[in-house]
Protein backbone atom coordinates (compact mmCIF):
# COMPACT_ATOMS: atom_id res chain seq x y z
CA UNK A 1 0.00 0.00 0.00
CA UNK A 2 2.53 2.52 0.52
CA UNK A 3 3.37 2.66 -2.88
CA UNK A 4 -0.09 4.11 -3.68
CA UNK A 5 0.56 6.41 -0.58
CA UNK A 6 3.45 7.88 -2.32
CA UNK A 7 1.47 8.15 -5.21
CA UNK A 8 -1.37 9.67 -3.53
CA UNK A 9 1.14 12.45 -1.64
CA UNK A 10 2.88 13.02 -4.79
CA UNK A 11 0.23 14.33 -6.39
CA UNK A 12 -1.48 16.25 -3.13
CA UNK A 13 2.36 18.30 -3.56
CA UNK A 14 1.72 18.63 -7.30
CA UNK A 15 -1.22 20.48 -6.64
CA UNK A 16 -0.05 22.00 -3.57
CA UNK A 17 2.88 23.73 -5.79
CA UNK A 18 0.33 24.59 -8.09
CA UNK A 19 -2.55 26.75 -6.86
CA UNK A 20 -0.13 27.77 -3.59
CA UNK A 21 3.75 28.68 -5.59
CA UNK A 22 3.12 28.65 -9.04
CA UNK A 23 -0.38 30.36 -9.32
CA UNK A 24 -0.66 31.98 -6.03
CA UNK A 25 -1.94 35.35 -7.33
CA UNK A 26 -4.89 34.93 -9.58
CA UNK A 27 -3.56 35.76 -13.71
CA UNK A 28 -4.92 35.41 -16.85
CA UNK A 29 -3.18 32.14 -18.33
CA UNK A 30 -1.62 32.90 -21.75
CA UNK A 31 -1.03 30.62 -24.19
CA UNK A 32 2.55 30.48 -24.06
CA UNK A 33 2.27 29.34 -20.63
CA UNK A 34 -0.12 26.57 -20.92
CA UNK A 35 1.64 25.27 -23.59
CA UNK A 36 4.58 25.06 -21.56
CA UNK A 37 2.66 24.13 -18.59
CA UNK A 38 1.06 21.23 -21.04
CA UNK A 39 4.52 20.29 -22.32
CA UNK A 40 5.69 19.64 -18.41
CA UNK A 41 2.63 17.91 -17.30
CA UNK A 42 2.79 15.57 -20.53
CA UNK A 43 6.97 15.32 -19.66
CA UNK A 44 6.06 14.09 -16.06
CA UNK A 45 3.55 11.67 -17.58
CA UNK A 46 5.84 10.10 -19.75
CA UNK A 47 9.06 10.05 -17.17
CA UNK A 48 6.54 8.15 -14.97
CA UNK A 49 6.71 5.03 -17.24
CA UNK A 50 10.35 4.97 -16.05
CA UNK A 51 8.57 4.84 -12.40
CA UNK A 52 6.19 2.15 -13.52
CA UNK A 53 9.44 -0.14 -15.43
CA UNK A 54 11.08 -0.12 -11.99
CA UNK A 55 8.03 -0.91 -9.85
CA UNK A 56 6.83 -4.23 -12.67
CA UNK A 57 10.67 -5.24 -12.25
CA UNK A 58 11.35 -5.23 -8.77
CA UNK A 59 7.77 -6.64 -7.62
CA UNK A 60 7.13 -3.72 -5.36
CA UNK A 61 3.91 -2.58 -6.46
CA UNK A 62 1.34 -5.63 -6.54
CA UNK A 63 0.77 -7.15 -10.30
CA UNK A 64 -2.56 -9.19 -10.10
CA UNK A 65 -2.63 -9.69 -14.03
CA UNK A 66 0.55 -10.58 -14.06
CA UNK A 67 2.41 -8.42 -16.34
CA UNK A 68 6.08 -8.23 -17.29
CA UNK A 69 7.96 -4.64 -16.84
CA UNK A 70 8.07 -3.92 -20.71
CA UNK A 71 4.12 -4.51 -21.07
CA UNK A 72 3.19 -2.81 -17.88
CA UNK A 73 5.09 0.30 -19.61
CA UNK A 74 3.06 0.14 -22.69
CA UNK A 75 -0.09 -0.60 -20.78
CA UNK A 76 0.21 2.65 -19.02
CA UNK A 77 1.38 4.57 -21.99
CA UNK A 78 -1.50 3.80 -24.17
CA UNK A 79 -3.49 4.19 -21.17
CA UNK A 80 -2.44 7.79 -20.63
CA UNK A 81 -2.98 8.61 -24.09
CA UNK A 82 -6.07 7.36 -24.46
CA UNK A 83 -7.25 9.65 -21.37
CA UNK A 84 -5.34 12.40 -22.77
CA UNK A 85 -7.30 12.43 -26.21
CA UNK A 86 -10.45 11.88 -24.70
CA UNK A 87 -10.24 14.67 -22.57
CA UNK A 88 -9.75 16.70 -25.27
CA UNK A 89 -13.78 16.56 -25.61
CA UNK A 90 -14.34 17.97 -22.13
CA UNK A 91 -12.16 20.63 -23.02
CA UNK A 92 -14.90 21.91 -25.65
CA UNK A 93 -17.72 21.71 -22.59
CA UNK A 94 -15.70 23.17 -20.07
CA UNK A 95 -15.78 25.97 -22.61
CA UNK A 96 -19.20 25.71 -23.17
CA UNK A 97 -19.53 25.97 -19.54
CA UNK A 98 -17.63 28.68 -18.73
CA UNK A 99 -19.33 30.64 -21.70
CA UNK A 100 -22.47 30.14 -20.54
CA UNK A 101 -21.82 31.41 -16.41
CA UNK A 102 -19.59 34.23 -17.99
CA UNK A 103 -16.41 32.87 -15.88
CA UNK A 104 -13.92 35.78 -16.49
CA UNK A 105 -10.77 33.98 -17.44
CA UNK A 106 -9.09 35.68 -14.43
CA UNK A 107 -10.67 32.90 -12.05
CA UNK A 108 -10.70 29.85 -14.73
CA UNK A 109 -8.18 27.81 -13.19
CA UNK A 110 -9.54 28.31 -9.94
CA UNK A 111 -12.31 26.84 -10.73
CA UNK A 112 -10.37 24.02 -12.56
CA UNK A 113 -8.17 23.15 -9.79
CA UNK A 114 -10.58 22.46 -7.86
CA UNK A 115 -12.79 20.60 -10.07
CA UNK A 116 -9.49 18.40 -10.54
CA UNK A 117 -9.67 17.59 -6.95
CA UNK A 118 -12.64 16.18 -6.97
CA UNK A 119 -12.05 14.64 -10.31
CA UNK A 120 -9.04 12.65 -8.73
CA UNK A 121 -11.53 11.56 -6.13
CA UNK A 122 -14.81 10.32 -8.09
CA UNK A 123 -12.17 8.49 -10.75
CA UNK A 124 -10.66 6.79 -7.92
CA UNK A 125 -13.47 5.41 -6.92
CA UNK A 126 -14.74 4.66 -10.26
CA UNK A 127 -11.88 2.73 -11.36
CA UNK A 128 -11.76 0.73 -8.02
CA UNK A 129 -15.60 -0.36 -8.61
CA UNK A 130 -14.78 -0.88 -12.25
CA UNK A 131 -11.48 -3.17 -11.14
CA UNK A 132 -13.74 -5.04 -8.85
CA UNK A 133 -16.64 -6.03 -11.39
CA UNK A 134 -14.37 -6.59 -14.44
CA UNK A 135 -12.66 -9.27 -12.04
CA UNK A 136 -15.43 -10.88 -10.05
CA UNK A 137 -18.07 -10.12 -13.25
CA UNK A 138 -15.68 -11.12 -16.53
CA UNK A 139 -19.19 -10.75 -18.40
CA UNK A 140 -19.12 -6.90 -17.55
CA UNK A 141 -16.27 -5.93 -20.43
CA UNK A 142 -19.13 -7.06 -22.76
CA UNK A 143 -21.56 -4.27 -21.33
CA UNK A 144 -18.52 -1.66 -20.91
CA UNK A 145 -17.80 -2.39 -24.78
CA UNK A 146 -21.27 -1.89 -25.80
CA UNK A 147 -21.33 1.44 -24.13
CA UNK A 148 -18.47 2.60 -25.68
CA UNK A 149 -20.05 1.74 -28.96
CA UNK A 150 -23.12 3.29 -28.44
CA UNK A 151 -20.78 6.82 -26.81
CA UNK A 152 -18.72 6.69 -30.21
CA UNK A 153 -22.27 6.57 -32.08
CA UNK A 154 -23.55 9.23 -30.47
CA UNK A 155 -20.22 11.86 -30.66
CA UNK A 156 -20.44 10.52 -34.22
CA UNK A 157 -23.77 12.20 -35.17
CA UNK A 158 -23.33 15.19 -32.67
CA UNK A 159 -25.79 14.74 -30.31
CA UNK A 160 -24.55 16.97 -27.80
CA UNK A 161 -23.06 20.24 -29.80
CA UNK A 162 -26.80 21.73 -28.03
CA UNK A 163 -25.03 21.69 -25.02
CA UNK A 164 -27.09 24.52 -22.79
CA UNK A 165 -25.61 24.47 -18.72
CA UNK A 166 -28.22 26.46 -18.00
CA UNK A 167 -31.07 24.04 -19.19
CA UNK A 168 -29.55 20.97 -17.25
CA UNK A 169 -30.52 18.93 -14.47
CA UNK A 170 -27.75 19.90 -12.36
CA UNK A 171 -28.50 23.90 -12.41
CA UNK A 172 -31.93 23.58 -11.38
CA UNK A 173 -31.32 21.50 -8.81
CA UNK A 174 -28.51 23.75 -7.22
CA UNK A 175 -31.39 26.79 -7.87
CA UNK A 176 -33.73 25.11 -5.15
CA UNK A 177 -30.74 24.87 -2.59
CA UNK A 178 -28.92 27.92 -2.86
CA UNK A 179 -29.81 31.82 -4.99
CA UNK A 180 -27.35 32.32 -7.36
CA UNK A 181 -26.20 35.58 -8.03
CA UNK A 182 -26.10 37.13 -11.53
CA UNK A 183 -22.70 38.63 -10.74
CA UNK A 184 -19.66 37.80 -10.03
CA UNK A 185 -17.90 38.40 -6.68
CA UNK A 186 -14.08 38.40 -6.84
CA UNK A 187 -13.18 34.59 -6.88
CA UNK A 188 -15.66 33.43 -3.87
CA UNK A 189 -17.43 30.75 -4.46
CA UNK A 190 -20.56 31.48 -1.75
CA UNK A 191 -21.58 35.25 -0.35
CA UNK A 192 -23.76 36.31 2.12
CA UNK A 193 -27.06 38.36 0.77
CA UNK A 194 -29.17 39.81 2.68
CA UNK A 195 -28.59 37.20 5.59
CA UNK A 196 -28.60 33.98 3.38
CA UNK A 197 -25.73 32.53 1.37
CA UNK A 198 -25.65 32.45 -1.83
CA UNK A 199 -23.72 30.81 -4.75
CA UNK A 200 -22.01 32.64 -7.44
CA UNK A 201 -21.71 31.64 -11.09
CA UNK A 202 -18.20 30.40 -10.09
CA UNK A 203 -19.38 27.80 -7.92
CA UNK A 204 -22.31 26.82 -10.01
CA UNK A 205 -19.60 26.44 -13.47
CA UNK A 206 -17.29 24.52 -10.61
CA UNK A 207 -20.19 21.66 -9.58
CA UNK A 208 -21.55 21.35 -13.69
CA UNK A 209 -18.37 21.04 -14.85
CA UNK A 210 -17.27 18.14 -11.63
CA UNK A 211 -20.38 16.33 -12.44
CA UNK A 212 -20.08 16.46 -16.56
CA UNK A 213 -16.10 15.42 -15.59
CA UNK A 214 -18.43 11.96 -13.79
CA UNK A 215 -20.11 11.46 -17.66
CA UNK A 216 -17.09 12.02 -18.94
CA UNK A 217 -15.40 9.25 -16.99
CA UNK A 218 -17.85 6.82 -17.59
CA UNK A 219 -16.85 6.97 -21.49
CA UNK A 220 -12.49 7.04 -20.43
CA UNK A 221 -12.77 4.19 -17.79
CA UNK A 222 -14.31 1.29 -19.32
CA UNK A 223 -11.92 2.37 -22.34
CA UNK A 224 -8.53 2.04 -19.59
CA UNK A 225 -10.23 -1.15 -18.77
CA UNK A 226 -10.06 -2.21 -21.99
CA UNK A 227 -5.97 -2.11 -21.98
CA UNK A 228 -5.66 -3.52 -18.89
CA UNK A 229 -7.26 -4.44 -14.94
CA UNK A 230 -4.47 -3.22 -13.04
CA UNK A 231 -5.59 -0.61 -10.78
CA UNK A 232 -2.13 1.21 -10.33
CA UNK A 233 -1.76 1.25 -13.78
CA UNK A 234 -5.60 2.65 -14.50
CA UNK A 235 -5.32 4.95 -11.52
CA UNK A 236 -1.91 6.31 -12.53
CA UNK A 237 -2.68 6.63 -16.21
CA UNK A 238 -6.01 8.46 -15.85
CA UNK A 239 -5.10 11.13 -12.60
CA UNK A 240 -1.64 12.54 -14.87
CA UNK A 241 -3.88 13.14 -17.73
CA UNK A 242 -6.52 14.54 -15.68
CA UNK A 243 -3.82 17.26 -14.17
CA UNK A 244 -2.79 18.32 -17.43
CA UNK A 245 -5.95 19.01 -18.54
CA UNK A 246 -6.00 22.51 -16.58
CA UNK A 247 -3.61 23.74 -18.98
CA UNK A 248 -4.21 21.81 -21.65
CA UNK A 249 -7.76 23.55 -21.51
CA UNK A 250 -5.84 27.07 -21.62
CA UNK A 251 -3.87 26.07 -24.76
CA UNK A 252 -6.75 24.21 -26.90
CA UNK A 253 -9.82 26.27 -25.44
CA UNK A 254 -8.04 29.25 -27.96
CA UNK A 255 -7.82 26.77 -31.08
CA UNK A 256 -11.06 25.10 -30.73
CA UNK A 257 -12.09 25.92 -34.62
CA UNK A 258 -9.32 25.10 -35.55
CA UNK A 259 -9.69 21.39 -34.28
CA UNK A 260 -12.49 20.72 -36.23
CA UNK A 261 -12.31 17.51 -37.17
CA UNK A 262 -10.65 16.01 -33.61
CA UNK A 263 -14.03 14.50 -32.82
CA UNK A 264 -13.59 11.62 -35.50
CA UNK A 265 -10.13 10.89 -34.33
CA UNK A 266 -12.03 10.49 -30.77
CA UNK A 267 -15.02 8.23 -32.26
CA UNK A 268 -12.35 5.71 -33.94
CA UNK A 269 -10.60 5.51 -30.79
CA UNK A 270 -14.17 4.84 -28.63
CA UNK A 271 -15.34 2.26 -31.58
CA UNK A 272 -11.46 0.54 -31.31
CA UNK A 273 -11.07 0.15 -27.75
CA UNK A 274 -15.10 -1.00 -27.77
CA UNK A 275 -14.83 -4.07 -30.75
CA UNK A 276 -11.48 -4.75 -28.34
CA UNK A 277 -13.68 -5.26 -25.34
CA UNK A 278 -16.16 -7.21 -27.21
CA UNK A 279 -13.47 -9.53 -28.58
CA UNK A 280 -11.44 -9.82 -25.97
CA UNK A 281 -12.42 -13.48 -24.99
CA UNK A 282 -11.33 -14.66 -29.01
CA UNK A 283 -8.74 -11.99 -30.17
CA UNK A 284 -5.68 -10.51 -28.56
CA UNK A 285 -4.30 -8.11 -29.98
CA UNK A 286 -0.57 -7.12 -28.93
CA UNK A 287 0.09 -3.72 -26.93
CA UNK A 288 1.64 -1.96 -30.07
CA UNK A 289 -1.29 -2.44 -31.93
CA UNK A 290 -3.80 -0.58 -29.69
CA UNK A 291 -1.27 2.70 -28.74
CA UNK A 292 -0.44 2.63 -32.67
CA UNK A 293 -4.18 2.89 -33.47
CA UNK A 294 -4.84 5.35 -30.61
CA UNK A 295 -1.95 7.57 -31.76
CA UNK A 296 -2.27 7.82 -35.52
CA UNK A 297 -6.02 8.56 -35.06
CA UNK A 298 -5.18 11.27 -32.79
CA UNK A 299 -2.81 12.99 -35.28
CA UNK A 300 -4.41 12.23 -38.45
CA UNK A 301 -7.13 13.93 -36.45
CA UNK A 302 -5.01 17.25 -35.68
CA UNK A 303 -3.29 16.92 -39.17
CA UNK A 304 -6.38 17.41 -40.94
CA UNK A 305 -7.80 19.87 -38.81
CA UNK A 306 -4.88 22.28 -39.66
CA UNK A 307 -4.54 20.78 -43.64
CA UNK A 308 -7.92 20.87 -45.17
CA UNK A 309 -9.23 24.47 -45.68
CA UNK A 310 -12.13 25.46 -44.03
CA UNK A 311 -15.53 25.35 -46.16
CA UNK A 312 -16.97 29.22 -47.16
CA UNK A 313 -20.01 27.56 -45.95
CA UNK A 314 -18.20 26.78 -42.63
CA UNK A 315 -16.49 29.64 -42.64
CA UNK A 316 -19.93 31.74 -42.71
CA UNK A 317 -21.27 29.39 -39.85
CA UNK A 318 -18.58 30.45 -37.53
Amino acid sequence: MWVWILFIALIIFFLALDLGVFNKHEHVIKSKEAAIWTAIWVSVALAFSGVIYWLFSSGIVENPTNLTPNKAVLKYITGYLIELSLSIDNVFVIAVIFSSFKIPALYQHRVLFWGILGAIVFRGLMIFFGVALITKFEWIIYVFGLFLLWTAYKMLKGDDEDFNPKDSWVFKQIRRVYPITSTMHGHDFFIKKRGLKAATPLFVALVVIELTDVLFALDSIPAILAITADPFIVFSSNILAILGLRSMYFLISRMLAKFRFINYSLVIILAFVGLKMLFSHQIELPEWLSLAVISVSLLAGIAASLLIPVKEEEANEE
